[in-house]
């Protein structure tokens, strides 16, 4: 059975909304239904934005949402993505790089939105030829 879709609670849902507003098309999202998001082709896991009713500092590091990764098509757009993420000043986990652990072409960049998740932006796709990754 497929997961229908993630609702994360952040404490100011218009500032992250007008964060994922930016950062869903890039992974293949457009805004629906107020504060969610979906895939372009409706095919796959939907988010929503849920104000939180409690105060607190989310951490990764808790029992909770660890992280949300992103399948992308490429290893370009692995880049673009981390290009977008350091322009916009925010927090990098691991630059774009292969993560032979996971599988052999596994290949990601990690950073945090400004509530402290954790997203991964993933291809599986091999190097291309005369690429400098």
């Amino acid at each position: 059975m497929a997961i229908e879709h993630f609702g994360i609670g952040v404490p100011d849902v218009d500032a992250a909304k007008a964060f994922y507003d930016e950062f869903m098309p890039l992974v293949g999202y457009m805004p629906y239904f107020g504060t969610g998001y979906v895939p372009v082709d409706w095919q796959g896991v939907q988010l929503f934005l849920y104000p939180t009713l409690e105060d607190g500092e989310y951490s990764r590091h808790r029992i909770g949402l660890q992280h949300i990764a992103f399948y992308v098509e490429n290893r370009q757009a692995v880049h673009g993505i981390h290009q977008w993420a350091k322009q916009r000043g925010l927090e990098i986990v691991h630059e774009p790089k292969p993560f032979p652990e996971y599988s052999e072409h596994f290949y990601a960049t990690f950073f945090l939105d400004p509530h402290g998740f954790m997203l991964e932006a993933v291809t599986f796709t091999p190097p291309d030829a005369g690429s400098t990754e």
